[in-house]
């Protein structure tokens, strides 16, 4: 609680610096507004943000679900077959060293303006730290164990499934918390590059028209969700999770 309160307090001090600068030397409000015209913006538009946040936070959801599931797939599949891992390496250093910005008008052609191109760019920008992190932790799975469950007849499955998963799971959630935290950048980029709905398409629609202060209003609601997502997850994963050490939450 004492945490909470020094962060409310410097934020606090933040946003009063912000707005006697506002003021001072004033700046005009499609430049730069203060936070109290950014409130006011918000509180009277709160219908047109909720309906669009409601939208991005789907995007959100629906990407973090399919990426974390095509990177837990992908690490499983290297951590099981030498073939496999030899295959899909390649594919995992280029999912993270191709830029999706990129890539993202190709997505939209592909896929539509529709939902589903913000879910493959968030699922594809998911996919990376769950896969590397799961992966990373069954291949340094304490080889004692390994070699315990194969004295005990346990086969490559058998090991993976009862010994090498189990002690992964610290660094699955460590991925699934990065996952979460990036999940807002590609829902937002796939609304900039084609949308008609959800916050990175208010975004744009306003800052198209100089409403400054509708942009930062829109940002504001993207951080309280995004924030608000990786509270749930880190919470959920911590119950799920209870033997975990501190330094993999």
């Amino acid at each position: 609680m004492a945490g909470i309160g020094r962060g409310l307090a410097i934020s606090f001090v933040l946003l009063g610096l912000w707005e006697a600068t506002v003021r001072l030397l004033a700046i005009p409000a499609y430049i730069l507004p203060g936070p109290l015209r950014i409130a006011t913006t918000g509180w009277n538009n709160a219908a047109i943000l909720g309906q669009n946040a409601l939208i991005t936070l789907g995007e959100m959801l629906l990407g973090l679900l399919c990426g974390s599931a095509l990177g837990i797939a992908c690490a499983l599949a290297m951590a099981s077959s030498p073939l496999a891992r030899r295959a899909m390496r390649p594919v995992l250093l280029v999912a993270q060293a191709l830029p999706v910005f990129a890539i993202a008008p190709l997505l939209v052609i592909w896929f539509g303006f529709g939902l589903a191109s913000k879910i493959v760019m968030a699922s594809l920008i998911i996919f990376f730290p769950v896969a590397s992190a799961f992966h990373d932790g069954l291949a340094r799975t304490e080889q004692g164990l390994v070699d315990l469950a194969r004295l005990g007849g346990a086969g490559t499955y058998g090991t993976l499934r009862f010994i090498r998963i189990p002690a992964a799971l610290p660094q699955l959630a460590s991925g699934l918390r990065v996952a979460t935290a990036v999940a807002p950048i590609g829902a937002v980029v796939g609304e900039w590059v084609g949308a008609s709905a959800g916050l990175g398409y208010l975004m744009l629609y306003s800052n198209a028209r100089m409403q400054t202060d509708m942009v930062f209003a829109a940002l504001a609601i993207l951080l309280a969700v995004a924030l608000t997502l990786f509270a749930l997850v880190d919470r959920a994963l911590t119950r799920l999770l209870p033997w975990a050490p501190e330094t993999a939450r």
